[in-house]
């Protein structure tokens, strides 16, 4: 169980979270000196407003947090964000704010990163709530905090080895099989876009494969872009756009995370994990506009911009995916800038024909408080990927609708498995909120889960 929550309640601060249209009528229930205090310090319950109340002795008595609307289901990070160190334990919260909710927000807000700069902040205890498993919440919470260490590492010491390693090491701790084909081994393997898209630097790309479980368990496989630096390669991106290119393995980084998860509470399924690493350079070796690259599949590819790397690395791991008919095949990436200009950094878009898969994507993505938004695999749009000399063209001549061409393009690699689902993930917060810093976020590793495991939960 996580460090920051407690089993022994002695001695515990009373938390209470109270929404803005409720606090009159909450306060009426709150002892005399507790409701006079609130009231005099003016008190709102705005959202994320923090008061905390003195007792007679002027030690705390209660920490009081509004919810405002009530519309951010991990509002309660705020506490283990903001008070100071001692054990607290839930008081009045609105249902649908207590529990594993609250529990996990929580823990959520006690996430520091601190492998550059020290920081000796010690984070507050939480009474482990009645009925809430203590095991489940800090599985997620790890695997949600895996993938933020990864994104958030520099690519400098998060290159495709580094990014082997900590795949090698979440294998061993959940004894799974890791195998890894690497360099010039991909042309021998036949994979040669990874390869193309990984050969100008320095550090040799490879595709990392994670298996585990009961061989003949339900097969779901999770396909990660790790990218771990993206320069744009010969098309090259200005200074503004290489700034947070450390995320462009945000992908790989939230299968990790989910794969943890799913180990982790011994789902029923036969679980393989295919990264493709590579670091998109510039030098003698590069791939070049205008080059046609044969994908493992056979398909030809004209490459219409070196930028549009991903997919491609993508295409020959969803192809390899793709040989073993799973019967859920899920691939995360930070894909385009697109998908951001249509939905934003809080609301990844995601894509699939699988109509069941999108309710239930959807409808737990929402509950969790990690959602995402269907967008359609609009085949009006197919036309635009196509090439005059090739197969298919890696960047449309088509200024529209780029996060749904992205996704038709993959969509191209994908034929055996009974159902597929592309996720277009930031992996990245721009607007801070309580559980979630700004800078990297395993935006739908939480949704994925929760899904996983209503389907193959034991």
């Amino acid at each position: 169980m996580h460090t920051s929550l407690a089993k022994s309640a002695k001695g515990a601060v009373p938390l209470h979270a109270v929404k803005a249209s409720d606090l009159k009528a909450w306060r009426a229930t709150r002892s005399r000196r507790e409701a006079q205090w609130l009231q005099a310090s003016g008190f709102a319950a705005k959202e994320g407003e923090l008061a905390l109340v003195p007792g007679a002795s002027g030690a705390l008595s209660s920490a009081v947090l509004g919810l405002g609307k009530g519309t951010d289901r991990l509002a309660l990070a705020a506490f283990s964000e903001s008070l100071p160190q001692g054990t607290y334990a839930l008081g009045d919260v609105p249902d649908e704010f207590a529990g594993e909710r609250a529990t996990l927000g929580w823990l959520l807000g006690t996430y520091n990163y601190t492998r550059y700069r020290k920081n000796k902040k010690s984070f507050p205890k939480l009474v482990l709530p009645k009925g809430v498993d203590g095991e489940e919440v800090t599985r997620i919470a790890e695997g949600v905090f895996l993938a933020r260490d990864l994104v958030n590492t520099p690519s400098n010491d998060m290159g495709p080895e580094e990014l082997a390693a900590a795949a090698r090491d979440l294998a061993k701790k959940h004894g799974a099989k890791l195998s890894l084909i690497v360099g010039d081994a991909l042309l021998k393997q036949n994979l040669p876009m990874i390869h193309a898209v990984g050969r100008a630097s320095s550090r040799p790309p490879r595709l990392i494969d994670l298996t585990w479980g009961r061989a003949n368990a339900p097969k779901v496989t999770l396909v990660g872009k790790g990218v771990c630096f993206d320069s744009g390669g010969l098309d090259l991106k200005t200074a503004a756009g290489m700034a947070t290119m450390k995320k462009d393995m945000g992908g790989a980084a939230t299968v990790l995370g989910l794969a943890h998860m799913i180990m982790g509470a011994k789902l029923d399924l036969r679980l393989r994990v295919l990264i493709p690493a590579v670091e998109n350079s510039v030098s003698g070796s590069a791939y070049r506009p205008g080059d046609v690259l044969t994908s493992r599949r056979g398909l030809t590819v004209e490459i219409g911009n070196t930028d549009a790397e991903g997919r491609l690395v993508l295409a020959d791991a969803l192809d390899v995916a793709d040989s073993e008919t799973p019967q859920l095949l899920i691939d995360v990436a930070t894909l385009t800038g697109a998908a951001r200009a249509a939905t934003g950094m809080e609301l990844p878009p995601f894509f699939t024909d699988d109509e069941e898969l999108a309710r239930d994507l959807s409808r737990h993505g929402m509950e969790q408080g990690d959602p995402l938004w269907r967008l359609p695999l609009w085949r009006g749009y197919e036309p635009t990927i196509a090439s005059p000399i090739a197969d298919l063209n890696n960047a449309p001549d088509y200024g529209l609708a780029g996060a749904i061409t992205a996704a038709l393009f993959l969509n191209r690699f994908v034929g055996k498995a009974k159902s597929w689902v592309h996720i277009d993930t930031p992996a990245w917060v721009d607007r801070p909120k309580p559980g979630r810093r700004k800078g990297a976020e395993a935006n739908t590793a939480r949704a994925l889960y929760a899904l996983l495991s209503a389907r193959y939960g034991k």
